[in-house]
């Protein structure tokens, strides 16, 4: 049986916890910051946990994480 080849794309933007969850970036923090509150940009800057729902299809996309 092959090896299954990982999504490089998606490795590189989900982490896996200790727990077995993926914690990912949020978008709208990269430029026009200046426009955005500081409130926004400091709530954009905690990495979130995807939602459970999400996680089956990263768990096929990153199979050896």
């Amino acid at each position: 049986m092959p090896k299954i080849k990982t999504n490089r794309g998606a490795a590189k933007r989900f982490k896996k916890t200790g727990a077995g969850h993926y914690k990912h970036k949020q978008s709208h923090l990269r430029h026009l910051l200046s426009s955005k509150t500081s409130k926004r940009k400091r709530q954009l800057g905690p990495h979130p946990v995807l939602k459970h729902a999400d996680e089956k299809m990263i768990r096929e996309l990153i199979p050896y994480k």
